[in-house]
């Protein structure tokens, strides 16, 4: 199956540029180009979405370095059937209505399949325009509403928060004894996903936290949250929220004398987390994640040298994660012979890829690892608790 340009619709109005190029971001990189791909015999179109911009910029900057350089390593081996893979960057800005424009744009773009984007909230708005285009999209979301979306074209490159919850809460109640649980979250997707799943996991081990605290996803200043958690006086305190709000959250608790240790999903395991708290604070922080390092593995190993190589620091989660999804669908479209559509997401579900973060397997609801490790911060490092 082909998928063909279709011809979109003449305006009936005009739109403001500034308003369209406002809501239509796209970003190229160095080496990305904009030309067509003809049908069979050009390059093969693929986008990749994040935030390029604002309070999640540094996410999208390391989802995109990981994917491209999946790709760069495809290409320099000849690319797929001797065409080469051509990726463009769209910034997505943390806002699922741009996601929402920018899925539409893919589509009238002829791209074949897209990667991202690692803000749950943008893939689940995204969702139903990609699923109607019969657009593959392999996201680096976690949030479990995901899965909820019944796309057969989703697919994660991780696990999703209840993978990543389950783990942690076992490991505080069980394996640590913490029965003075805290809990704050932000509104958002990957927030609510993160209370949700975690709630469950430690309520379904006996545990009730001594206080629940929601936050908004732009919030700068917690004192007030922080202030409760200080006084329900926590064995342990659960966050859930991206890199930056949870460095600040730490950071806040520390200077308001809260000493209990922290524990999260993949944020926790970040640069700009531990960067933005500062070392001293995120000491003792409790993280669940498929991917604790980059010595790892002899693979992890290898991909770490090469994101050295290409772009003169450190690789991290997230950039594997991207690197470990953008094989998983290139290895599908040579398998399937360039499929689109059905068969290109079909050829991607039947792909089993030993990745960076794991075995993939994935099932019928795009899930394709449930396995984490629980890690700690020492000393400024992630390392597994043995």
């Amino acid at each position: 199956m082909t998928r063909f340009s279709r011809p979109t619709a003449p305006r009936t109005a005009l739109v403001g540029a500034a308003a369209l190029a406002a809501a239509l971001c796209a970003c190229s990189a160095p080496g990305e180009s904009d030309s067509d791909a003809g049908s069979d015999s050009g390059p093969i179109r693929i986008a990749i979405v994040n935030a390029r911009s604002g309070q999640l910029s540094s996410l999208g900057d390391w989802e995109y370095k990981g994917a491209k350089l999946a790709v760069d390593e495809w290409n320099k081996k000849g690319g797929i059937d001797g065409r080469k893979i051509q990726v463009k960057s769209f910034d997505d800005q943390g806002d699922p209505t741009t996601g929402t424009n920018l899925a539409r744009k893919i589509d009238s773009g002829n791209y074949i399949a897209m990667i991202g984007t690692a803000e749950s909230a943008v893939t689940i708005a995204m969702a139903p325009v990609l699923k109607q285009a019969e657009i593959p999209n392999i996201t680096s979301g976690q949030a479990d509403a995901l899965v909820e979306q019944k796309s057969p074209f989703l697919f994660l490159n991780g696990p999703t928060s209840t993978t990543y919850d389950t783990t942690l809460a076992k490991h505080l109640v069980e394996e640590k004894g913490y029965k003075r649980i805290a809990v704050i979250t932000n509104n958002g997707s990957f927030g609510k996903g993160e209370h949700d799943a975690f709630t469950k996991a430690v309520k379904d081990l006996g545990v009730t936290p001594v206080t629940d605290q929601v936050v908004t996803t732009d919030q700068k200043e917690f004192s007030a949250a922080l202030t409760r958690i200080r006084s329900a006086k926590p064995d342990v305190v659960f966050i859930g929220s991206e890199e930056v709000e949870a460095g600040l959250i730490v950071k806040q608790a520390r200077d308001l004398g809260i000493d209990a240790p922290f524990a999260g999903a993949a944020p926790q395991g970040t640069p700009v987390f531990m960067d933005t708290a500062g070392k001293a604070a995120v000491e003792g922080t409790i993280v669940s994640s498929p991917y604790l390092g980059n010595d790892i593995s002899p693979a992890a190993e290898k991909f770490a040298a090469a994101y050295k190589s290409a772009y003169g620091e450190d690789a991290e989660m997230h950039g594997a994660k991207a690197y470990d999804g953008a094989n998983i669908l290139l290895t599908a479209l040579k398998t399937s012979k360039v499929a689109t559509g059905r068969e290109l997401a079909d050829a991607i579900r039947a792909t089993a890829y030993d990745g960076l973060l794991g075995e993939f397997r994935y099932n019928d609801d795009g899930v394709g690892i449930t396995r984490t490790t629980i890690g700690v911060i020492r000393d400024g490092k992630l390392v597994e608790v043995k």
